[in-house]
């Protein structure tokens, strides 16, 4: 079917633009000057005036039917994917899991799996290392080989998903030799067990003592152990989830200094603080996930560093868990709190709103670091990531001046709770294609789940 969006304003990382957007099939074919429509025909038409039509989001940071601490995130690939395409994101890369004693080929194959059948959009996969040894280290060129590019190793969780220094050292040596890229979750899991336990022994079980047994200076002396073992590597780096001043402080001195360093932050921590998380009544128990909120005052830092270029990415960590039957688990203290926040469906209305519309970041950078930017990171772009000819037809026609509650009833994720309760945002999507089939339509879903199919993603190049 050739599709005709019309009248619109399309903004990409780099231009704005008022065009006419054409796709044959499930590409772009046409970004053009309104007056040369008279040269096509479409079966379909989309009036996109006093709108923009943008890339559809690339949400690199997803925990799809997790297991974790003894239960399972939420949103599985069906119910994860349709709310993230009611947001306007239309690819996601989720994070299949190696289990100690596991080979990587089985943590794949287990989230390919549960996504079969069910993923409304496209998506592909990294590979969280939960057991560095020559077997994992070898497949790591196997699955490369199958479009799984990056690899994501902690320095916190011991016991679980922990690795020391030498074997983050090994993959990210094999990473660099195979184009893949190491993503790392930076925060000091030894110190923070050793905090842990002091304060349940003092009392301190409420969920805002989740938030003060991981201080800054932890994800700080880990982000810059992370970025110094990545320059011994000779390897680029990916800190997913930075939430800390002094941590962003050593991406941007390792950045200076011409190291191939990324970092992503989420908007948890631009919109959430430990005000929140101290909330009375177990309510802080909604904002607990890792690393933790932070002290409201380092937002500021979070948007320069998205302004500046030196934090690339907005992606979500989506991992949603109920309040009531989940959270609520760790009543008796925060350590048996499932750490995780539903984020999946609200990351573009919220970097709109209180990005765009608050004058903190250009309507090009807000495209970037939604869209482009994860892309190219991630080997999916030219085909995901931007509107131009070539690409495929992930696309949305935005409405800056729409409305959205950010009520969880009136939302899809499947969560009883959303951590932005009672507010309402301004600017939301109207229309929502994938490979130029719309399917989602001023709020009504149009697609199907297991029409989305696995991305083979290509080896890392440095932006």
């Amino acid at each position: 079917m050739r599709t005709l969006i019309k009248d619109g304003t399309v903004v990409t990382a780099t231009d704005t633009v008022s065009a006419d957007v054409w796709i044959d099939g499930d590409t772009v074919v046409g970004v053009c000057h309104p007056s040369l429509r008279k040269t096509f025909a479409a079966e379909r038409e989309i009036d996109a005036t006093g709108k923009l039509v943008l890339p559809g989001g690339v949400d690199v940071h997803t925990h799809l039917d997790m297991p974790f601490m003894g239960t399972s995130s939420r949103d599985d690939f069906q119910t994860g994917t349709i709310a993230a395409a009611h947001g306007g994101t239309t690819c996601l890369v989720d994070f299949a899991i190696q289990g100690r004693g596991q080979s990587l080929r089985a943590g794949l194959d287990a989230w390919h799996a549960k996504a079969e059948g069910k993923a409304a959009i496209d998506y592909g996969f990294h590979m969280i290392m939960a057991d560095v040894n020559p077997q994992s280290l070898a497949e790591m060129k196997t699955l490369a080989a199958e479009g799984v590019t990056s690899y994501k190793l902690f320095t916190a969780y011991p016991g679980a998903l922990y690795s020391d220094d030498g074997q983050i050292l090994r993959a990210m040596q094999q990473a660099a030799e195979l184009g893949a890229l190491v993503s790392l979750h930076a925060e000091n899991g030894i110190a923070i067990n050793v905090l842990i336990e002091q304060a349940v022994a003092r009392g301190e079980v409420a969920p805002r003592f989740h938030a003060a047994t991981r201080p800054e200076i932890s994800e700080a002396e880990a982000t810059h152990r992370a970025l110094c073992l990545a320059e011994i590597a000779g390897a680029p780096v990916y800190i997913v989830h930075l939430t800390a001043s002094r941590a962003l402080e050593q991406i941007v001195a390792f950045r200076d200094r011409g190291l191939s360093v990324y970092a992503e932050t989420c908007p948890q921590y631009l919109f959430c603080c430990t005000d929140d998380i101290a909330k009375p009544d177990f309510e802080g128990a909604k904002y607990v996930c890792s690393p933790p909120m932070r002290p409201k005052a380092m937002q500021a830092d979070l948007w320069r560093g998205l302004r500046t270029g030196h934090v690339q990415v907005v992606a979500t960590d989506h991992c949603p868990f109920d309040f009531k039957g989940q959270k609520d688990m760790g009543r008796e203290v925060f350590t048996k709190i499932p750490n995780g926040m539903p984020a999946i469906e609200t990351r573009l209305h919220l970097l709109w709103d209180g990005g765009v519309r608050e004058g903190r970041i250009t309507p090009s950078r807000f495209v970037d670091i939604v869209a482009t930017a994860p892309a190219k990171l991630f080997g999916l772009y030219p085909k995901k990531g931007t509107v131009a000819v070539g690409s495929d037809a992930d696309l949305v026609v935005w409405d800056p001046e729409r409305k959205q509650s950010l009520r969880a009833r009136d939302l899809h994720m499947r969560v009883d709770y959303s951590p932005y309760e009672g507010r309402t945002t301004q600017g939301a999507p109207t229309h929502v294609l994938s490979r130029g089939n719309v399917i989602v339509e001023n709020g009504k879903f149009l697609g199907k789940a297991g029409a989305g199919r696995y991305l083979r993603r290509a080896a890392f190049r440095a932006l």
